[in-house]
């Protein structure tokens, strides 16, 4: 299978390289592939030949897009459906992935496919305007919202964490906003099912659209980092003291959706592809980032 990936050295673009091995897999980013730029995106296309291709390319620095509207929508949504537009060009299904930032959370319970977005802030809008270019750009293409990416590669909440609880002697960690973690790798490993099935797939199918993919159980970041600090304590980490706050009591400038859960029942009963238990991937994660001690079971109070 020949694949092009908008993005190398993202955390998504790594697992996916990862995951992908033994295909043809040409994973690209700026200069060599600018989503900005008609030119650069169909010489992509020449060099790649996909049969698959999957953007985990994005402009992600939610504060920042406060004041860099135009940039952010330049990448996220018309990049996007240029991206998406040549892909159908070439015949080939689109994978794309959205975030849950096109909610406002103000719901009180996990959001469906069909819930309406109401996006609190700029990359939220951004988002959530490049799902719907995506869709309209290519009939063969899949949108998987998804949330709290994290990976032992790049920048994320994981590793910032670990840094801290090695630098402090107390966290404090917002307890009231809730959501899955999602790590990278089970991303990749999501893409690799759908990958045959997109491809014999026709526009029209079930097995395209819009689907939630995050992992499981929800929680909150205080929750969650309550279960690094105790995984990472069981490979001779450092543990610090861990106190939860408000989300008033870190003031940010884009507002973030206070539940952002995303019910995740459509993608395992279209393509039966079921949220990864986060907390073993975690595990995972803090394999490599750490070391493999041997890990005793996670207290079922951390989350």
């Amino acid at each position: 299978m020949r694949v092009l990936v908008a993005g190398r050295e993202g955390q998504v673009a790594r697992a996916l390289l990862d995951r992908l091995a033994g295909h043809e897999v040409l994973a690209l980013e700026p200069p060599e592939l600018d989503l900005t730029d008609d030119a650069s995106v169909a010489a992509a296309m020449a060099q790649a030949r996909p049969e698959l291709v999957v953007n985990a390319a994005a402009y992600t620095a939610v504060d920042r897009a406060e004041d860099q509207a135009a940039l952010a929508f330049a990448v996220n949504c018309d990049g996007a459906a240029r991206l998406a537009a040549a892909a159908a060009a070439a015949g080939a299904p689109f994978v794309h992935f959205s975030t849950d930032y096109v909610f406002d959370g103000r719901k009180g319970a996990p959001y469906l496919e069909t819930d309406a977005p109401s996006p609190l802030g700029v990359y939220g809008r951004s988002k959530e305007a490049g799902e719907r270019a995506v869709l309209a750009a290519n009939p063969r293409s899949v949108v998987l919202r998804t949330a709290w990416v994290c990976s032992p590669d790049g920048a994320n909440f994981v590793k910032t964490m670990l840094r801290l609880a090695a630098e402090r002697d107390e966290l404090r960690v917002v307890a009231d906003q809730h959501g899955a973690p999602t790590f990278a790798a089970d991303l990749a490993e999501a893409v690799a099912v759908l990958a045959p099935r997109l491809l014999a797939a026709r526009a029209g199918a079930e097995a395209f659209g819009l689907f939630h993919l995050t992992g499981s159980p929800h929680t909150t970041w205080h929750g969650f980092t309550a279960e690094i600090l105790a995984q990472a304590a069981q490979r001779g980490q450092k543990q610090p003291r861990l106190t939860g706050i408000a989300t008033a009591d870190y003031p940010t400038r884009a507002a973030r959706p206070a539940d952002g859960r995303l019910d995740c029942s459509k993608i395992g009963r279209v393509h039966g592809i079921m949220p990864a238990d986060w907390r073993q991937s975690l595990a995972r994660c803090l394999d490599r980032l750490v070391g493999d001690t041997p890990v005793r079971p996670a207290k079922e109070n951390s989350v």
